[in-house]
């Protein structure tokens, strides 16, 4: 048996990995996409309610970017791409019981709409896309999916969008790591789902004593086929 240290790509460099196997995941054309959670304001814009604490994350990740380049590099390679946004309409914030988190959310009004047949007060607000994703996002192939409610897919039409697409492999990033994107990847796994992460194109809250990020990291590990830097996922795509 070889010495030599196994690593894995960690935010600033590799670090060592733990003894268990890797899948890794061959990409197959027509049959990947590009999944992204919550790739909106309240998560990712400074200006966002949720920036006092993801903000440290996402920019010691470079998530934004890292988000953009996966989105460049499936849209050159036409790879197609799924969003699963996070929605709160006025019936939502009248819940007779919420989780800790969902608590907060409503709270603060992230993800605040109106209604969800009307997209008055939408464009530059905490629900709406980051700016620099639009492009990518309103081209007319990516596929939005109804919104999720909580953190997984459980409650929209994902999974569903997935399989009508002939997709069994996904690639997922976006927001937030231990919640969303962590959420996703459990659900997808168990709907058949081949699934290969991209962590430091994710970002979780940081607090004392508690780091979401680190959390599902070591969960990704645990469970995902595997988990892919930013540049390796790019190189991937490009090479299908």
């Amino acid at each position: 048996m070889s010495n030599e240290t196994k690593t894995v790509h960690y935010i600033g460099g590799p670090r060592a990995d733990a003894p268990i196997p890797r899948p890794g995941m061959k990409l197959r054309k027509g049959q990947v996409a590009v999944v992204v959670t919550d790739p909106q304001n309240d998560f990712l814009s400074p200006k966002g309610v949720a920036w006092g604490v993801v903000g440290q994350s996402v920019t010691e990740n470079k998530t934004v970017e890292n988000i953009e380049s996966l989105f460049k590099a499936a849209k050159k390679a036409d790879v197609p791409v799924f969003i699963s946004p996070h929605y709160y309409y006025q019936h939502d914030q009248q819940w007779k019981f919420e989780g800790a988190l969902e608590t907060l959310m409503h709270s603060i009004r992230m993800f605040d709409r109106k209604g969800a047949l009307t997209a008055e007060g939408f464009t530059e607000s905490g629900a709406d896309w980051l700016e620099q994703y639009k492009p990518y996002i309103n081209d007319g192939r990516t596929v939005v999916t109804s919104p999720h409610k909580v953190y997984g897919p459980q409650t929209n039409d994902l999974v569903l969008q997935l399989r009508k697409a002939g997709v069994t492999q996904v690639i997922l990033a976006g927001m937030s790591s231990n919640l969303c994107v962590e959420s996703h990847m459990r659900d997808l796994i168990e709907q058949g789902f081949n699934v290969v992460v991209v962590p430091n194109a994710t970002a979780a809250a940081k607090l004392p004593g508690y780091d979401g990020f680190e959390a599902a990291f070591v969960n990704y590990r645990m469970i995902a086929s595997d988990v892919w830097s930013t540049s390796e996922s790019v190189d991937m795509i490009a090479g299908i």
